[in-house]
């Protein structure tokens, strides 16, 4: 749980990239990798899994956006090297500096929709386990108001911040609006990954029940 969280607070703020500069955007990037290394160790047992057992239509969605991600993850800190002007510029790497940008700027945005989604699906996998233990009214439905809220939200933080440009290479240059404090900025991100999650969640919850 402690690595978990510690990637989705690092998410927002290596989206950060403009108001934080370079440097700081590498070491954030540094750290979130060292921490999917981890997380995947954790869970190696997964990969001996992979080809056991049947697949249902929860463990499909699940594999699948693990594997996107887990290339997505790699993509990410490889291009990050590659374009290094801190950490890593000893390699002093000159080929490839166009292509990499362009990988990094799209695994980044993909990243950060697809590290949404997997959250939500091992949600919606554990929905009905979660089920059992509520308790209250007020426990249960306030923070789901809050979260539909958020998800909402978020609708309007992914077109403001013309993410679906970055997706699919429509808009190739980040344009941030500097006019906008910082946590402004964050809380739209926030906001995407709270939608995403929700997506992912509904959507493992409904095959689960189709399931069941």
């Amino acid at each position: 749980m402690a690595v978990d969280c510690g990637m989705m607070i690092l998410l927002p703020l290596l989206m950060a990239y403009s108001p934080l500069g370079e440097a700081v955007h590498e070491w954030l990037g540094i750290a979130i990798t060292a921490l999917l290394v981890i997380h995947h160790a954790l869970n190696r047992n997964w990969y001996r899994t992979l080809f056991r057992g049947r697949y249902s239509g929860i463990r499909v969605l699940g594999t699948v956006t693990n594997m996107l991600l887990l290339a997505d993850m790699i993509a990410l800190p490889v291009s990050g090297i590659l374009m290094s002007r801190h950490v890593f510029v000893f390699l002093d790497v000159k080929a490839g500096m166009s292509f990499a940008r362009t990988v990094h700027l799209l695994a980044s945005h993909w990243g950060l929709i697809l590290m949404s989604f997997h959250i939500g699906v091992h949600g919606g996998a554990r929905s009905k386990a979660a089920a059992r233990k509520e308790a209250s009214a007020v426990r249960t439905v306030i923070p789901r108001i809050a979260i539909a809220l958020l998800g909402f939200w978020g609708v309007f933080a992914f077109i403001r911040q013309e993410i679906g440009s970055y997706l699919f290479l429509r808009n190739q240059f980040v344009f941030y609006d500097f006019s906008r404090p910082l946590v402004y900025f964050l809380a739209d991100v926030i906001a995407v990954m709270v939608l995403f999650s929700m997506a992912g969640y509904y959507t493992a919850k409904g095959l689960k029940h189709r399931s069941s």
